[in-house]
């Protein structure tokens, strides 16, 4: 059983449609720890200690965060600047992560069609993704590919985010119980609930 640490990270949550409820579906499941960066560090004063023993202690790390201007929330990004250190996490000496897997798990306000050379964004989704790709390879991590909910202000609207919650908790299920197609998930790009079959191949985590 692999041990899943999942990141939230929401500077607006208690007014979120869509993270709260993914938040919800998966923060009590056996075998994940849940930290609400926002909660745990409303000064941003991170304990840098504290969080490289979580992931020492952890296989598969997720970032769980709304999309803010094509990046992730600032504590995030804060985290990331002061835990992951020369000597832990990357350099001579770092290999603290090497190994482990590394999971975004991303809400936009844009719709799937924006994220093309011909839409809204001009580019793919995974393109704003590169610098936290290259942070998990530094690290010597493997960077799945995301798990992705676009449109989220509407999902509640036209019944998609009860689909997107459920197959989170598959996909964090999958990912424990390791039954997830790693070497599959890299011929993919982004995963949704509807693509999941792609990467599960059991029935128990595909029903939780």
């Amino acid at each position: 059983m692999s041990r899943i640490l999942v990141y939230f990270a929401h500077p607006g949550r208690r007014y979120s449609r869509a993270n709260l409820g993914m938040a919800e579906t998966v923060r009590h499941l056996a075998g994940i720890s849940f930290v609400d960066l926002y909660e745990h560090y409303p000064r941003h004063d991170i304990d840098i200690e504290a969080e490289q023993a979580r992931l020492l202690d952890a296989d598969v790390i997720v970032f769980q965060f709304p999309l803010f201007w094509y990046s992730t929330p600032s504590l995030l990004k804060d985290w990331m600047d002061l835990v992951l250190e020369h000597g832990f996490a990357y350099g001579e000496g770092g290999e603290a992560l090497k190994g482990k897997a590394l999971l975004c798990a991303i809400t936009t306000a844009s719709p799937e069609d924006a994220y093309s050379s011909d839409g809204f964004q001009h580019y793919p989704l995974r393109t704003f993704l590169t610098p936290l790709e290259q942070t998990a390879r530094l690290c010597q991590m493997r960077f799945l590919p995301p798990y992705v909910l676009y449109e989220a202000l509407k999902a509640s609207e036209d019944e998609r985010l009860g689909a997107h919650e459920n197959g989170y908790k598959r996909l964090m299920l999958g990912l424990r119980e390791g039954v997830f197609d790693h070497e599959g998930a890299q011929r993919i790009d982004i995963l949704q609930a509807r693509t999941l079959d792609a990467v599960l191949n059991d029935e128990e985590a595909r029903h939780g």
